[in-house]
């Protein structure tokens, strides 16, 4: 299979370690794989099979008017249509709404199947009159458009027109492959004897919700002395979140310490996996976590954490925008060391449920299907 792959950057995201980690696979069993980048390859956080054929084509300046966004998209497309017409792929598979749409104009009359994936739930992050006026109207041209959540598919069949709206969840490699930058987590006290740490992994963004998660710890940290909470990442809200830390009086007791290319070593000493965001499309750290064996407390966002945590199974489910809710959750599982260990023990059956072999498989069906 000559498959070619577009997204917009492999920086330190969910989609790109889907797709590294999708790749990666595909190429050890001989494939031909090219993933082509609008942005450059500095930003390049994911380790690739050597045989991967990378292209970086440094055209992901952003727009301050109208006039330059079509400039830019009308250069992106060239030059999209220029790789397509070097390679020839067998299938190609966009990543994300944007990627989805300039690589079906690409492709305009080379006779090359496109299918485009959504790695979000769309209500929740609409992309302005253009993009979505473009989505309506390319996705009908698509061979496929596949969601990761049959909620994501209701919608998309239901707003777009798209022809085929398969869904297939992200895997889950385990164990995680650690690569720079190093972080120890002995600088949060995870695996310090005495000490327990709550996790959570994401970008700093407004999305995830780690103000509320804030909040929520600041309510049981008083009741929970021997207890710290750690947010693993890196975004435009650290300000923000640590001035909140420092109004909670909580400096000795959360930690900020970045990115982390070992993140497995961290979920494998942490005791509690919390998740706190506004919405998602299927939130891979929570799969991961579980993976490893974390006892987990979600919020029921769109979309994604009802299909990954069995509720009373591996971990509790709480609703959304209950504070209340959400603190007596991390109580519960806090304070009971024998739950916390039942919970693990279930958890890590998604290893099987989510394998990378088990969901490879599933788009090997789709490429076989559409290449015909």
């Amino acid at each position: 299979m000559n498959l070619l792959i577009l997204i917009h950057s492999l920086s330190s995201g969910g989609a790109e370690r889907v797709v590294t980690n999708l790749a990666n696979y595909w190429a050890e069993k001989g494939w031909n794989i090219t993933i082509v980048t609008m942005a450059g390859r500095e930003l390049d956080f994911y380790d690739l099979h050597s045989s991967i054929h990378r292209i970086a084509l440094y055209l992901d300046a952003g727009s301050t008017n109208l006039l330059a966004a079509i400039s830019h998209n009308y250069r992106r497309v060239r030059a999209l249509r220029a790789v397509l017409k070097q390679h020839r792929p067998d299938v190609t598979l966009g990543i994300m709404t944007t990627a989805n749409i300039l690589l079906g104009l690409a492709a305009m009359g080379l006779n090359i199947p496109v299918i485009g994936s959504e790695r979000i739930h769309p209500p929740m992050f609409l992309l302005g009159r253009v993009w979505e006026w473009l989505r309506r109207r390319s996705y009908p041209h698509l061979v496929a458009v596949t969601a990761l959540t049959e909620k994501n598919a209701e919608w998309l069949r239901g707003h777009t027109a798209a022809r085929y709206v398969p869904v297939i969840p992200n895997p889950i490699p385990y164990p995680i492959e650690s690569h720079a930058p190093y972080v120890s987590p002995r600088l949060s006290t995870c695996g310090v004897q005495g000490r327990f740490t709550m996790l959570a992994v994401g970008r700093l963004a407004p999305q995830k919700g780690f103000d509320r998660l804030l909040l929520a710890f600041g309510a049981l940290a008083l009741r929970f002395p021997d207890w710290n909470l750690t947010i693993l990442g890196e975004g435009e809200c650290r300000h923000q979140l640590e001035n909140r830390v420092a109004e909670l009086g909580l400096e000795s007791r959360v930690s900020l310490p970045g990115v982390a290319g070992n993140v497995g070593e961290w979920y494998q000493t942490a005791d509690l996996y919390v998740l706190t965001s506004l919405f998602e499309g299927f939130p891979n750290t929570l799969v991961e976590a579980l993976a490893y064996g974390l006892p987990a407390v979600s919020v029921d966002c769109e979309t994604g954490p009802a299909d990954i945590l069995r509720h009373d199974v591996a971990g509790l489910l709480v609703p959304q925008d209950d504070l209340a809710e959400l603190v007596e959750a991390l109580a519960k599982l806090m304070s009971d060391k024998s739950l916390r260990y039942q919970y693990s023990a279930r958890a890590v059956e998604i290893r099987q449920r989510l394998s990378i072999e088990k969901i490879a498989g599933m788009w090997e069906r789709l490429f076989e299907e559409v290449s015909k």
